[in-house]
């Protein structure tokens, strides 16, 4: 299977959170969860957050999330097009005036938007 998976398993509410432990640019990270019929993580409450967050502190690699900056608004939304019902955004952020149009998660579970072609950790929800 493309996601080898390591025990790397949480289950939180009804999603199933899986990181393979690789690094990817957003698009190949999102195409890896998409292969395995999920998408990219994204947390809709403070729970969430952590269990995604729990997984970026065992790798200590910052991960990103399945959010995206809207072409036309230029607000961020869930992949699926669908408006944030709840963020975690670290102090100041986010701060890049459009040319961030992606989201990762730092070790301390909040968000900053960051281009999408760097390296970040892959986890999908299932």
């Amino acid at each position: 299977s493309v996601l080898a998976l390591n025990g790397e398993i949480r289950k939180v509410g009804e999603k199933i959170l899986a990181s393979n432990g690789k690094k990817a640019d957003f698009a190949s990270a999102l195409q890896s969860c998409e292969e395995v019929g999920g998408t990219l993580a994204a947390p809709m409450n403070e729970e969430e957050n952590k269990a995604i967050m729990d997984i970026v502190k065992q790798h200590n690699q910052y991960a990103y999330l399945g959010i995206r900056k809207g072409e036309t608004s230029g607000q961020f939304k869930y992949i699926n097009g669908k408006p944030l019902n709840y963020s975690n955004w670290h102090q100041h952020e986010p701060n890049s005036k459009g040319r961030e149009k992606c989201v990762e998660m730092y070790t301390d579970g909040t968000w900053n938007d960051k281009k999408c072609n760097m390296y970040r950790l892959t986890i999908c929800q299932l």
